[in-house]
C-alpha cells in the first residue's frame, strides 16, 4: 500500500514516518509539511519525496493509496475529508478534531468514499495493552473503572518537543491524552450515555462517566501535572475482582506498525476496525460534551 504522510512536525519525525518506513507492507509515498524544510529534512531522512503547499497536497494524493496524518486535529479534520474525496483510506491521529461538525464531515466522507479508517489511538494497539483490553472486554461483568493520565509537559526543565505545540497548549489534557483514556473505557464498558465534568488545579480536567453496560467511570486528565504527580493507570472493578493495565504496554513505533496493518486488513477485507473514523467522532462529541461544562483554566 502507497502510504502518504501529512505532517513533518516531532510526532511524524519520531513515529509515522520511521513506522511508514520500515512496514513490509506499505511504500512511504511522500511527506508533506507545511514548513518546507521540515518536509524536506524527513523526506530526505527515509528516501521519499517532499510536497508542500495547496498542489502539494493534491499531488501526494494522487501518489497515494491512503494516508497517515501528524497534524493538529483542526488541520487533520478538513485534510481527512479530502484525502477521502480522493479515494485514500485514512490513518488518522487522536483526537480526529475538536468539533463535532468536522469530526462528522470526515466520517461521512470516509462512508461516501467507501474508504477504510482507522484512529491511532495507541493503546489500543500497543502489543502490551491491545489484547488486555480486548480480554476485558470480553470479560464483561464490570461494576466501575478510573483512568488517570497525569503529564508534566510544561514542567520547569523539562524538554519535550511537544510543549511548543499551540493546540496543546489551547486544549490541554481533556483532548490530548482524554482520547487514549476513552479508547480503553468505551470498548470494555461501552457507549458513554452521560458525562459530568469539573475543573482542576492548572489543566486537570475530573469526568464521571456513565456507560451503556449500566458500569461507571471516572477519569482525571492533565499535561500540566507537578512532575511527582505523573502517571498513567486504568482499572477495572467487577464480579471478578480487579484489574488494571500492564505496564509498559510496548513502544509507539510498535503500536502505530499494528495500526497500518489495521489499515491495510480493512482496506482489504471491507470490515469497519472498531477504532476507525466513527468511533473518533463519538470520542470527539464525548470530550465536547465535557468541554461545555468546563470554566476557564486556572493556574496550579
Amino acid at each position: 500500500m502507497r502510504i502518504g504522510l501529512l505532517g513533518a512536525g516531532p510526532w511524524a519525525r519520531m513515529t509515522q514516518a520511521p513506522a511508514l518506513a520500515a512496514h513490509p507492507g506499505v511504500v512511504l509515498s511522500g511527506v508533506w509539511g507545511r514548513r518546507p524544510e521540515a518536509a524536506d529534512a524527513l523526506a530526505a531522512a527515509h528516501g521519499t519525496r517532499a510536497y508542500t503547499g495547496d498542489a502539494g497536497i493534491g499531488a501526494l494524493l494522487d501518489a497515494s493509496d491512503a494516508v497517515a496524518f501528524a497534524v493538529p486535529p483542526d488541520v487533520q479534520a478538513p485534510l481527512a475529508a479530502r484525502a477521502a474525496a480522493a479515494g485514500c483510506h485514512l490513518l488518522m491521529d487522536k483526537p480526529v478534531a475538536t468539533t463535532v461538525a468536522a469530526a462528522r464531515e470526515v466520517a461521512e466522507a470516509a462512508e461516501r468514499a467507501s474508504v477504510a479508517s482507522v484512529v491511532f489511538c495507541t493503546l489500543r494497539f500497543a502489543g502490551g495493552t491491545a489484547g488486555w483490553i480486548a480480554e476485558q472486554a470480553a470479560a464483561g461483568g464490570w461494576f466501575t473503572a478510573r483512568a488517570l493520565w497525569l503529564g508534566a509537559l510544561y514542567a520547569p526543565g523539562t524538554s519535550s518537543e511537544f510543549a511548543a505545540s499551540p493546540w496543546r497548549r489551547e486544549k490541554g489534557g481533556l483532548w490530548d491524552v482524554g482520547p487514549h483514556a476513552l479508547s480503553v473505557l468505551i470498548p470494555v464498558l461501552g457507549e458513554v450515555t452521560e458525562v459530568v465534568a469539573a475543573r482542576g488545579p492548572a489543566d486537570a480536567t475530573h469526568l464521571l462517566l456513565r456507560h451503556t453496560s449500566g458500569a461507571s467511570s471516572t477519569v482525571t486528565l492533565a499535561l500540566d501535572a507537578p512532575v511527582g504527580a505523573v502517571g498513567t493507570e486504568v482499572e477495572f472493578r467487577g464480579e471478578r475482582g480487579t484489574t488494571a493495565l500492564p505496564e509498559g504496554g510496548g513502544d509507539a513505533l510498535g503500536a502505530f506498525g499494528a495500526a497500518v496493518d489495521a489499515l491495510i486488513d480493512a482496506a482489504r477485507t471491507g470490515v469497519a476496525h472498531p477504532c476507525d473514523v466513527r468511533f473518533g467522532l463519538r470520542v470527539t462529541e464525548v470530550l465536547v460534551g465535557a468541554e461545555a461544562q468546563l470554566g476557564p483554566v486556572t493556574a496550579a
